[in-house]
């Protein structure tokens, strides 16, 4: 795909790799309409990317709002008269087994994760069918591969995001719409510090689980960003980031059910 003068709507842009990959795109000469919730953030990202000559647009929009995603296609028309690539980047974290989890925060992941993925998708495919070319491209987790424990809610969200995007991809076969699914291992996000966890932790277990997540999370975010453009100019249906994903993703296909035996250090991690 042709990433120069296309229009890319790319939620999370407000930091981490939405961030990055808004200045990835910006410097190969895509236009962007940045969406996150934070309105502070994203004016941030939207400064870094139009200093490289992009012209940007800002959309403070709540991704799980589905009145809201409704409304952002006929915002991003008006702004950049077309769209070529949708990037749904958007997405939180939730700690804690499914017995601590309550309803309403397992929903609300669900909500960003997953719903909004599709919600988007929906609200953006019939201007990607307008163009000679488009992409979608969906942000998994390696997460999405792996399950482990204390991560109920989030390996869903993932899971979904992959089995969503792969039976779209084969639906939009011979069409002009591709699917690219995305599979980050451990990038050096703030994810594990927003994440929410069960009210039942101890702040101590809380500070535990997160100092463990951290030093999983190492791969910076601009790297990631790289690997993901690459991808996506060459047109993968999936991506796997960083050589943990790649490696553990090798390692499931080879044992199922039994490779957790292989990885204690992995168990109940909050990444």
């Amino acid at each position: 795909m042709q990433i120069k003068d296309c229009v890319a709507v790319l939620t999370g842009a407000g930091s981490g790799i939405g961030r990055a990959l808004a200045v990835a795109l910006a410097r190969s000469g895509c236009h962007l309409a940045l969406v996150d919730l934070n309105p502070d953030s994203l004016a941030e990202t939207a400064t870094q990317a139009r200093a490289l000559g992009a012209r940007v647009s800002e959309h403070p929009t709540d991704v799980s709002d589905r009145s809201a995603v409704a409304a952002l296609p006929s915002a991003v028309v008006a702004e950049h008269g077309s769209v070529d690539l949708l990037i749904n980047n958007a997405g939180v974290a939730l700690g804690g087994t499914f017995d601590q989890v309550s309803e309403e925060n397992f929903d609300w992941l669900m909500s960003i994760n997953f719903d909004a993925v599709v919600t988007l998708c929906r609200a953006f495919l019939p201007l990607l069918r307008q163009r000679p070319e488009a992409r979608i491209v969906n942000i998994s987790s390696l997460f999405g591969l792996i399950t482990p424990a204390g991560q109920t809610a989030y390996c869903a969200s993932k899971f979904a995001v992959r089995g969503f995007s792969n039976a779209l991809r084969l639906e939009l076969t011979n069409t002009n719409v591709g699917v690219t699914v995305v599979h980050p291992g451990g990038v050096a996000t703030a994810i594990a510090t927003s994440a929410r966890s069960p009210d039942s932790e101890s702040d101590a277990e809380k500070q535990r689980k997160l100092a463990r997540a951290n030093r999983l999370l190492r791969m910076p975010p601009p790297k990631a960003a790289q690997i993901i453009l690459r991808g996506i100019e060459r047109n993968k249906p999936r991506v796997i980031v960083g050589n943990d994903a790649r490696i553990l993703s090798w390692l499931e296909r080879l044992m199922p059910v039994n490779y957790w035996r292989l990885l204690p250090g992995l168990a109940d991690s909050d990444a």
